[in-house]
């Protein structure tokens, strides 16, 4: 179990570090580049799921917090079953992505709308604010900042000049991105099955 735990931690103590920084450091709608024009931090918050998907209304966020736990809870059981039956090290880790990238995630949902202040443009949050909040448990929002400003060339029929990844999303979201890539990539050797020897009858 040690890999998991590693993997798992790691990844969600650099997604929080980043989403604390951003959420005391920017303002909502702040824009950072950080590669040219082509990669920029750009501070938003969403409602619902990866990627700056929504889930509409106070129930939908209820509803999908609450999913979060019990999903994060049978991925944790799997890998734990995982670890014990020797499987494949590439689903370990990929399973230990997908892991760490929910929780991420699910920390914000859980505990921001406590431990924050309302992220305003030109106003920055503060940590454990005298009034409580902005939100009550498990109502929380996403942080996201991470943003590709690039755009099809203008002659690609139907998207020319647009952006080509238009979402703006965070590390636990890449972390879910790439355990899926993982299982996909080696699927092969995850999920193949062991060759069979064939072994020749001796003929007395």
């Amino acid at each position: 179990m040690k890999r998991p735990l590693i993997i798992t931690g790691v990844v969600i103590l650099l997604d929080q570090v980043i989403k604390i920084w951003v959420k005391t450091h920017m303002v909502y709608g702040e824009q950072i580049p950080m590669i040219g024009d082509y990669f920029q931090l750009f501070f938003i918050e969403n409602n619902g799921m990866a990627f700056g998907m929504e889930l509409g209304g106070d129930f939908g966020k209820l509803f999908l917090s609450l999913f979060r736990i019990f999903a994060v809870g049978g991925i944790a059981y799997y890998i734990f079953r995982l670890s014990k039956d020797q499987a494949s090290k590439y689903l370990i880790i990929a399973m230990s992505l997908i892991l760490a990238g929910a929780l991420g995630n699910i920390i914000d949902s859980i505990f921001y709308g406590k431990i924050f202040s309302e992220s305003r443009g030109g106003e920055l949050a503060t940590m454990f604010p005298s009034d409580g909040g902005y939100a009550d448990w498990m109502h929380g929002r996403v942080v996201d900042m991470f943003h590709f400003n690039i755009y099809w060339p203008s002659w690609v029929p139907s998207v020319g000049g647009e952006l080509i990844f238009p979402p703006i999303w965070n590390l636990a979201d890449a972390s879910i991105t790439c355990g899926v890539a993982l299982i996909i990539i080696f699927y092969r050797k995850i999920f193949g099955k062991p060759e069979t020897k064939v072994v020749e009858a001796k003929t007395a």
